[in-house]
């Protein structure tokens, strides 16, 4: 098993690898397809991604300048103060879940979603809060041995698409897709994924790329997006 780095709780926390996410790591957590069936979960098309021409997630109004200072980006909608997300919902891979809080264990990966509840998405709740300004990290299972996980279809997500998380304070963060990628375990991209912002984005992460029975899923499928609204 690989191991990662103890990470310390910050207002715009970085977790220093993917590998502490949602696949080889997740502490004797099977992801892994049911042996009774042969098929996988979607993955996101090329045309899902950012452009080319963009070769980070953060967009150009908040991208940092040569000289290290990010411009302030514009804001249409206003951060939430920090409050727990107790629900999350994708209307259009019809995903309706119970949150939990998840934390780090001793060798600083995150805790997965327990496997017998393949249906419960989980956040990083050390991290941001969902509709907070910052980073906020969502995770859940694309599969188990018992069958589909809450992000099954996650891979089939498209931009423009809505997340919406319910939290404790009554509110509901609304968020609109960006983008979504796949990437390799052994090439993930730490800081597109993780690095802090100055407005509320969100991620939703699960396992997806290639699959072998020997090794599991080779990848993770990364869902980026921004908040867009508040009810």
């Amino acid at each position: 098993m690989e191991t990662g780095h103890q990470t310390s709780a910050s207002p715009h926390p970085f977790i220093p690898s993917a590998k502490l996410l949602a696949c080889a790591l997740m502490a004797g957590t099977l992801l892994v397809i049911n042996a009774a069936r042969d098929e996988q979960p979607p993955q996101p098309s090329a045309a899902q991604a950012f452009p080319t021409s963009v070769p980070t997630a953060v967009p150009t109004a908040v991208r940092p300048t040569p000289s290290g200072a990010a411009p302030a980006a514009p804001r249409t909608v206003q951060p939430l103060p920090p409050s727990d997300p107790v629900r999350l919902r994708v209307p259009a891979i019809e995903v309706d879940a119970p949150m939990t809080r998840l934390g780090l264990d001793a060798a600083g990966a995150l805790r997965p979603p327990p496997a017998d509840s393949p249906g419960l998405a989980g956040w990083y709740g050390d991290g941001t809060a969902p509709g907070a300004t910052g980073t906020a990290v969502t995770t859940g299972h694309v599969d188990t041995r018992t069958g589909p996980g809450v992000f099954y279809n996650l891979g089939a997500l498209t931009k423009g698409a809505t997340i919406e998380i319910s939290r404790a304070d009554q509110r509901t963060a609304v968020f609109s897709v960006d983008a979504v990628e796949v990437y390799d375990k052994k090439k993930f991209p730490d800081e597109k994924v993780y690095g802090s912002s100055d407005r509320p984005e969100l991620r939703v992460i699960t396992c997806g790329g290639g699959y072998t029975k020997r090794t599991g899923y080779q990848g993770n499928v990364v869902v980026f997006a921004t908040l867009s609204a508040v009810k």
